[in-house]
């Protein structure tokens, strides 16, 4: 948490030392100050925090490649006068243990379009989800298992 204050600290120097306040200045000076405190870390600890950025980073460019296939894969069914949709509801094994893992999942996969969390079994160890496109409910696990849960569990472990 030393780092992270650290880092927003060099961010927000940048910003005002560049005279532009700007989001663009701001997040420049983020991945710089990001940069110069990676430099500088001694300690195992301060490695940590490293890791967890750069798993952080992972999370979102998986969860935004995700959100670019599935929109595409939407608008070009709604667009095409074929529909090729499948919709299902599928029971999706869960490793995720606590609430937060939990619900973020449910979150970032109702936020994927074409797919929808509709709720969590009463022992937590089962997500239903509402997907429009199961052409094979394993394959759509499989994808959800190695993409989205896997990132998010590595990013909050």
């Amino acid at each position: 948490m030393k780092l992270f204050l650290s880092n927003i600290i060099l961010a927000l120097l940048w910003a005002l030392l560049s005279g532009d306040i700007s989001q663009f200045s701001l997040i420049t000076g983020f991945v710089l100050g990001y940069l110069v405190l990676c430099m500088m870390a001694t300690q195992s600890s301060e490695k940590s925090y490293f890791r967890k950025v750069r798993q952080t980073v992972e999370f979102a460019l998986v969860f935004l490649r995700e959100l670019a296939v599935s929109t595409w894969r939407v608008a070009y069914d709604i667009l095409t006068p074929t529909h090729y949709m499948k919709p299902g509801v599928i029971a999706f094994p869960l490793e995720a243990k606590s609430d937060a893992e939990i619900t973020l999942l449910a979150n970032v996969i109702t936020l994927t379009p074409g797919t929808l969390s509709l709720d969590v079994s009463e022992d937590r160890k089962t997500l239903y989800i509402h997907a429009m496109y199961i052409d094979d409910p394993d394959e759509l696990r499989r994808e959800i298992k190695e993409g989205l849960e896997k990132k998010l569990l590595e990013m909050m472990r």
